[in-house]
């Protein structure tokens, strides 16, 4: 098949630092060329892809040159793919809704995988004016807030197997990776660690609008010792972060529609304590790739009991269950589901599984 995969421009593809959806997106593209498909790439100019790139922006925008105008990169990226839509037997758009009005009218098949939460006001009249449209969720529980999608399925994120490899010791601190707002529960992880008497090293991006949040109620907290901030990190460090981890602690506070962090610290044999919230329970095997609590109390208590866990197990459950070649083989099938009504000159909708 003829693919185009759609990314954001904000980061590069995979990005440099902090970047869930364009990770997802590189691994993606890497295991449908794997699987024999032409397929082209459309995203920031610094990006790198074992498939076509088809660069529609200098640089990723967010570290890229200050000042850019986020909404002149999207409409370059439109008007790339308004001009080689025909080249393609279906396109992949990974760009929320920025697309629809666009896709709708070109006359090729598309279908449309939503990243984010989507409990926020005003989303339900967007996917009214579009009813023919195609989406997939990455959790079930996604999908929750927007019952009237023309949903096709559910496809887990997935990663290379062989991207991070795994520890089987037992690991001397708890690790918290994520961006550093409150609904993340930074703020939680420290108590937790508090309570647990673990060191706690805290991988994170600051977004600029949470400065003051981190200056008022995290920087007090990090002592440099037991409680750590190292920043940003990229595959190779974040590997060392989370192999050396007793645990990833991950109390959230909001509908995480995926969580790509939990299955990265799974992927080095690392267990999850996690609140249950948004996709965890989907994720997490509760007694078996870790631990899933209602509360700080119950995951101190977690921390005590990781030790009845066996690390090469979660290991394995990674393997059988979130790699980028069963991500790929997923969505391979549901774009043969679009195509096919499509070469028939139909307008069928696929059956969901």
């Amino acid at each position: 098949m003829r693919i185009a995969q759609l990314a954001p421009l904000a980061e590069s593809v995979p990005p440099k630092l902090y970047g869930g959806t364009e990770r997802v997106v590189a691994w993606l593209v890497d295991g449908l060329v794997e699987r024999g498909h032409d397929v082209t790439l459309f995203a920031s100019g610094d990006s790198r892809t074992t498939g076509k790139l088809h660069p529609v922006w200098p640089r990723a925008l967010r570290l890229g040159r200050k000042g850019t105008d986020p909404s002149a990169a999207c409409a370059m990226l439109l008007e790339a793919i308004a001009k080689r839509a025909r080249d393609f037997d279906v396109i992949h758009a990974h760009v929320d809704w920025l697309h629809l009005p666009l896709l709708s009218r070109l006359g090729v098949p598309f279908l449309t995988t939503l990243h984010g939460r989507l409990d926020l006001p005003g989303l339900p009249d967007v996917v009214r004016q579009f009813p023919d449209a195609r989406f997939v969720s990455i959790s079930d529980h996604q999908r929750l807030s927007l019952p009237e999608a023309k949903w096709i399925g559910t496809i887990q994120h997935g990663l290379p197997s062989e991207l991070l490899h795994a520890s089987y010791g037992g690991g001397s601190y708890l690790a918290f990776l994520g961006r550093l707002t409150a609904d993340k529960g930074p703020e939680d992880a420290i108590r937790i660690a508090h309570a647990a008497r673990m060191p706690l090293r805290i991988a994170a991006k600051i977004p600029r609008a949470e400065t003051a949040y981190f200056r008022k109620h995290l920087a007090p907290r990090i002592d440099g010792e037991k409680i750590q901030l190292v920043g940003e990190v990229d595959d190779v460090k974040k590997q060392s972060l989370l192999r050396g981890a007793a645990a990833l602690v991950f109390p959230i506070a909001w509908p995480e529609p995926f969580g790509l962090v939990m299955i990265e610290a799974m992927a080095c044999g690392t267990p999850v304590i996690a609140y249950r919230s948004g996709s965890v329970p989907e994720v997490i095997e509760h007694g078996l790739t870790g631990f899933i609590v209602e509360s700080e109390e119950q995951a101190v208590k977690a921390v005590g009991e990781l030790g009845k866990l066996d690390r090469k197990r979660v290991r394995a459950r990674f393997e059988e269950r979130f790699t980028a070649r069963r991500m790929a083989q997923q969505y391979e099938e549901r774009y043969r589901e679009l195509i096919a009504p499509a070469a028939r000159g139909l307008d069928t909708q696929p059956l969901e599984p």
